[in-house]
């Protein structure tokens, strides 16, 4: 499979990469890593990468246009997206060939090619793994993309998805001579509204008896903050330390639906996610649902799993 992912690589004259929509830290770290490697291994290629930015990510790059009709000819490779349905783009199955190369659970075998594995922290360094074992260069521009994807997965090295591979492949990119202190002002600046809205987040926890915190945040508590929802998804982690807690759970209001962002110190919540028109790793997942009226529902399947779990 690795060896035929290369061979497609190294015969294509296109090469456009994508991943999932509303991309984090490891979506496009991963994405900018392989454009650059591959553009530094390839010169004489296209390559380009695909989607929407997300604005509280801008320090990582430039995204670039893609014409539908550049999509035929293309060899299409999708990073670090779990299902069909999440792809940023809806060209990109229209490759000549798709690989899909992730590291969620394989629940949605969209592409021609697979390279799935669930036991790495995080896309970046699953593709650092992969370029060792081919022989590429990973110059400094691509390894500090790899490492904010791995610092974004691994919550700062600090999530059980964290081993000693992942370390090790940090080691590896820290010894390019990447600027972490820049990295690092950049990943964690905080705009004053989201500061705000994290001290309104705080003051509304639900925690319940079988140890499920929640915050609701609808349009107008949004709206009164000046806050994005690209801005209060990233809260989702700043209630993790309250005690008792097992799981929990942010739901962002939109004009068209509700975001679900799960997260779980032992319980596995991605199959709850599942019910939920979602996915995701089985401590990190998302989900969506219609209106605040299923918020309860949503709550009742964390409390029934959280219930079960013993620490």
């Amino acid at each position: 499979m690795k060896e035929q992912i290369r061979q497609l690589i190294e015969q294509a004259s296109t090469i456009i990469i994508h991943r999932h929509e509303r991309p984090d830290p490891d979506a496009l770290g991963s994405q900018f890593g392989l454009q650059t490697v591959l553009q530094h291994q390839f010169p004489d290629k296209k390559i380009k990468a695909a989607g929407e930015m997300a604005t509280s990510l801008a320090f990582m790059g430039t995204l670039d246009a893609v014409e539908t009709d550049e999509y035929p000819d293309a060899l299409v490779i999708i990073l670090d997206t779990a299902n069909e349905a999440r792809i940023d783009g809806k060209d990109a199955l229209r490759g000549r060939q798709t690989i899909k190369i992730d590291h969620h659970p394989d629940e949605d075998p969209y592409a021609d090619i697979q390279l799935v594995d669930p036991t790495v922290s995080s896309t970046s360094e699953l593709l650092v793994h992969l370029l060792n074992e081919w022989g590429y260069v990973i110059p400094e521009p691509a390894a500090i993309q790899f490492y904010a994807g791995i610092v974004g997965d691994t919550g700062r090295f600090q999530f059980r998805g964290t081993t000693s591979r992942t370390f090790s492949v940090a080691a590896q990119l820290l010894d390019t001579g990447i600027d972490t202190d820049w990295l690092y002002r950049n990943m964690y600046q905080t705009e004053l509204a989201a500061l705000q809205l994290q001290g309104y987040v705080l003051q509304h926890i639900e925690l319940t008896e079988a140890g499920v915190g929640y915050v609701v945040l609808t349009q107008e508590t949004l709206k009164a903050f000046n806050a994005t929802v690209e801005q209060a998804s990233l809260l989702v982690n700043s209630f993790a330390g309250l005690k008792g807690l097992k799981a929990w759970a942010l739901f962002l209001e939109t004009d068209q639906e509700v975001r679900v962002r799960l997260r779980s110190k032992g319980p596995v919540i991605n199959e709850v996610a599942k019910e939920f028109n979602g996915g995701g790793h089985p401590m990190a997942s998302g989900a969506t649902i219609q209106n605040l009226t299923e918020v309860d529902g949503v709550i009742s399947r964390l409390n029934e799993v959280a219930g079960a779990f013993r620490f």
